[in-house]
């Protein structure tokens, strides 16, 4: 995919591994509701956006929100939610990312 969504913050590579998380698995990024920008983390959002992070609304699950780094495809919060590797490349995802999905979506 050529025309990729821009990942702000620190990131570290073209598949949007961050200075947070830079294992071979964290190849995601998630645009958050607050701003519409995509960053590779929690993290990266707080050091970067200078305003506080807002989760998606559970109402929101069809938004395209989460970037798969390897093949530059956008995922709605609910693809995203029930896979755990990208359905267009199926470059698996980390499975740790599950425990901070409260911090991007409400539950």
């Amino acid at each position: 995919m050529t025309d990729r969504p821009r990942v702000l913050g620190p990131v570290v590579d073209d598949e949007t591994r961050c200075i947070h998380y830079r294992s071979p698995l964290d190849v995601i990024a998630i645009r958050f509701a607050c701003c519409g920008e995509y960053y590779p983390c929690h993290l990266c959002h707080a050091e970067a956006a200078g305003h506080p992070a807002e989760q998606w609304p559970r109402e929101s699950r069809d938004r395209e929100a989460v970037l798969c780094g390897v093949c530059g495809s956008e995922l709605t919060i609910a693809e995203y939610l029930r896979v755990d590797a990208c359905p267009h490349c199926a470059a698996p995802f980390n499975p740790g990312c599950r425990l901070h999905t409260h911090l991007y979506f409400e539950p």
